[in-house]
């Protein structure tokens, strides 16, 4: 007997490998968990009669010769399957989009790090020229949206975006996408993500803003992953992480959300037993207090190990200045040969101010372009040190509508790093 399983609080691209994998391996038994998600559930609940699954529980697990695992690689991520982990003659198939080396011993894997789970599942079932109804390809096509964010995430691949062209070719509705896919967000999400609000506090970590709530619950309650997201928005932070203690079932349900790419908050949840990608991810801890597993949280990040990079990978050095008494039409030559924007101005290797093309065209007679620089020059410059990251430099040249950031340390100009060189980290493009 062949069986499709996969993780526990079915979402759609879950559901979607699950369907994708039963259309590729036929005569199998797709399973799926006890929980779901609400949308998930709502989705089952119009097209039941189109997609059949069984309960683990119903199945006799030692007819199971291969196990077919969508969309994780950890044993602890799926339900009912203790007596599958102690066989050792269980050929085991894994499909699955997760960063890292899971638990799950794969006799077969198609395992990468893309968007979706599902984009693999396609890709198969495009290669063997399946045919796909609407209906699937709508499913599979949700299946990437979601966990891409509507193709928007860090971790969304050119592959993915291929997957998701092809199901478009086979007629999936963005109509029901965008009615399934809906948030699920009423009063009681508006509560809960208020009570985190009146909370919040902002902590700065390996130069990232970083932001965590905490709360009591009871039960499941919908759409808490929707709140988190919202609750990075509302608080401006790049990483969010919402704790909410079930107090009927004494266990921490951790949820992440990240909005840059170089803070992988799936790698964090994996160190605490959970999963997920760079852009979200999840884990749950049973019978620990809010407070114990923010510290266990933080003591996670500390052993995540991948840093920021830092303005000092990316500044120009040595800074090329002006002193002050340059008169401005020979800083507007250097800065028309140089091709820069703007230049700091030094005085004894101390800096006393910058000045931006910006400033000298403002300027309209002859007596001004004669002029000493210092007369126009900013006094009020704005600097970082070398271990700011990217991301801080980006904000503050965003907040103060400004094209580049002396870099000091020890009261020393070190280098200079300007909105191009954020540029080209961010859209990792290659300078000429």
């Amino acid at each position: 007997m062949q069986v499709i399983i996969t993780h526990k609080n079915v979402d759609f691209d879950a559901l979607a490998s699950v369907a994708a994998a039963a259309m590729l391996y036929e005569e199998s038994k797709p399973v799926l968990p006890t929980t779901v998600n609400q949308n998930v559930h709502s989705f089952l609940s119009i097209h039941k009669n189109i997609f059949s699954f069984e309960a683990m529980k119903n199945l006799d697990q030692q007819q199971i010769d291969r196990l077919i695992v969508v969309d994780t690689n950890r044993w602890a991520r799926l339900e009912g399957v203790k007596y599958l982990t102690q066989r050792t003659d269980l050929e085991i198939h894994l499909w699955d989009h997760h960063p890292g080396k899971g638990d799950i011993p794969a006799s077969w894997s198609s395992a990468e790090t893309i968007g979706a789970a599902v984009t693999l599942l396609v890709e198969a079932l495009k290669e063997k020229g399946i045919e796909l109804s609407p209906i699937h390809a709508t499913l599979f096509l949700a299946g990437i949206y979601e966990d891409t964010g509507h193709l928007t995430f860090p971790s969304t691949t050119p592959r993915d975006l291929r997957a998701a062209a092809f199901l478009l070719e086979k007629h999936a509705d963005l109509k029901v996408i965008s009615t399934i896919l809906r948030p699920t967000y009423g009063p009681r999400q508006k509560d809960i993500l208020l009570q985190l609000l009146s909370d919040a506090r902002r902590v700065n970590f390996n130069g990232y803003k970083i932001s965590v709530g905490k709360m009591d619950i009871e039960g499941h309650i919908p759409g808490l992953a929707e709140v988190v997201s919202m609750y990075r928005n509302v608080v401006n932070v790049d990483v969010a992480f919402g704790i909410f203690k079930d107090t009927l079932k004494d266990r921490c349900m951790v949820i992440g959300r990240s909005g840059i790419d170089s803070f992988d908050v799936g790698a964090v949840m994996r160190l605490m037993g959970g999963g997920g990608h760079s852009g979200a991810g999840s884990a749950m801890i049973k019978s620990a207090p809010p407070q114990g597993v923010e510290t266990w949280l933080l003591e996670a990040m500390k052993d995540y190990r991948q840093m920021p990079v830092q303005i000092s990978d990316l500044m120009s050095f040595p800074v090329e200045s002006v002193p002050p008494d340059t008169s401005i039409q020979d800083v507007s030559t250097i800065l028309n040969q140089k091709g820069y924007s703007g230049m700091p101005v030094m005085e004894y290797d101390k800096l006393v101010g910058i000045i931006s093309r910006r400033d000298i065209n403002k300027l309209t007679n002859d007596a001004q372009w004669r002029s000493p620089v210092k007369a126009f020059m900013s006094r009020k410059v704005i600097t970082v040190t070398p271990m700011h990251s990217v991301a801080e430099a980006m904000r503050i040249l965003i907040r103060n509508d400004i094209g580049r950031l002396p870099v000091v340390e020890n009261e020393r100009v070190i280098g200079i790093i300007s909105r191009s060189d954020a540029m080209i980290y961010y859209y990792d493009l290659i300078p000429d």
